[in-house]
């Protein structure tokens, strides 16, 4: 018999699937685990999409993207991120993971160390794993409000360490690393001659005067950075699959032989169709954004209201990260929510060691939802001690 490979065997799994795979045998569920907008894609890009097909660019593309969304790309790290590069130095990917997991096989060779945010999205390990490098943890802490810091950083450093990864805003915790914070860590890769990952797929949404900074954009990083995003939050396209990897120039002409071999090119219609998202109409982002801005609000109220429940507000993305350390282990807390409540929320230690304790809730859902969440959870808590 065919035996299955030691590095599929060995990959971590992931704590978000475990959840739906419980919930699978309840009714009645309501669903505040997955991490996707609950908004369609905006008209004109839908328009865009379909004047793709209609026109018949449906063909094979140069494996780096077709040259305007390219350009388009090169225009928005310029207008948006600071970021002023040129079109040879960017890499159209399917969404922001194949952008990772290509950039980590492009920097790392085998039995490299990466560090990686803990509690960050489980993928980041896996795609660590898969390159047989290895994970060395920094734990964004919720004294520093999530927010990523050198000094924790470079605590994991070694001599075998090639990359750091960064997510900001973050995803579960929804941290927002600073500018300041970001100028520290930029000092420290240089000191150590470390290359970057910089995920930042949840660039748009921010909430209480909070400011994004790509770290790409400070000075002296453009040889050190490779900057990860995608359509699939900001747009709601994330079954289009469009993201890129920005990156030094003369790396990424090297980089792009990955993705040649892996998918040759990520689909034609819908990369004329981001191009449509980056340059044309912006309102109904802000659309989203003031309705998330809404929900956060109506979570953050309810869970802090409740009994056991401690929740810091999220500065960015679409998740709250209460501290539910009063109620038990996370995993424990999650199913018991899911059994007693019909309602599915990931526990934090699906996201790292540094996530016990904690549960990851995503408010891209309905306000109705969430209210009904809410009133769940307060039938359920009541015999706890009032705060």
């Amino acid at each position: 018999m065919v035996k299955v490979s030691k590095r599929c065997e060995t990959r971590p799994a992931s704590g978000i699937r475990k959840m739906s795979v419980i919930a699978a045998s309840y009714a009645n569920v309501l669903n505040l685990g997955i991490g996707e907008p609950d908004f369609n894609i905006g008209g004109n890009v839908a328009e865009a999409l379909k004047k793709a097909v209609d026109a018949g660019k449906n063909k094979y593309t140069p494996t780096a993207g077709i040259p305007e969304l390219r350009a388009a790309v090169m225009r928005k790290l310029k207008r948006e991120n600071g970021i002023d590069c040129d079109a040879d130095s960017i890499l159209i990917t399917h969404g922001a993971s194949e952008a990772i997991q290509t950039g980590i096989l492009g920097t790392t060779d085998v039995g490299d160390e990466v560090l990686v945010p803990d509690p960050a999205w489980p993928n980041y390990q896996g795609q660590v794993h898969m390159a047989g490098c290895k994970s060395v943890f920094y734990s964004l802490l919720e004294k520093d409000r999530f927010h990523a810091t050198a000094e924790e950083i470079e605590k994991h450093v070694t001599l075998k360490t090639r990359l750091l990864i960064l997510n900001s805003p973050s995803n579960p915790t929804g941290g927002v690393t600073t500018k300041k914070e970001l100028l520290e860590i930029a000092q420290l890769v240089k000191k150590y001659n470390l290359a970057v990952i910089s995920d930042e797929p949840y660039e748009k949404l921010l909430y209480d005067g909070a400011e994004h900074v790509s770290i790409g954009s400070l000075p002296g990083m453009e040889d050190y950075v490779f900057t990860a995003n995608t359509c699939s939050k900001t747009y709601a396209m994330t079954g289009l699959r469009v993201g890129y990897l920005q990156g030094p120039k003369d790396v990424m002409a090297k980089i792009v032989k990955i993705q040649e071999g892996a998918s040759s090119c990520v689909n034609a219609p819908a990369q004329w169709a981001a191009i449509e998202a980056f340059e044309g109409s912006q309102s109904y982002v802000g659309e989203m954004l003031s309705q998330y801005t809404a929900r956060r609000d109506i979570l953050l109220k309810g869970l802090n209201a409740l009994p056991g429940i401690d929740c810091l507000a999220p500065e960015g993305a679409f998740y709250a990260f209460p501290n539910i350390s009063k109620l038990g282990k996370s995993q424990q807390v999650a199913e018991d929510w899911l059994k007693r409540a019909q309602l599915i929320t990931i526990p934090g230690s699906a996201f790292g060691e540094a996530g016990e304790g904690f549960l990851r809730i995503c408010f891209a859902v309905a306000e109705a939802t969430l209210k009904e969440a809410l009133a769940r959870l307060a039938s359920i808590l009541e015999e706890l001690p009032a705060k």
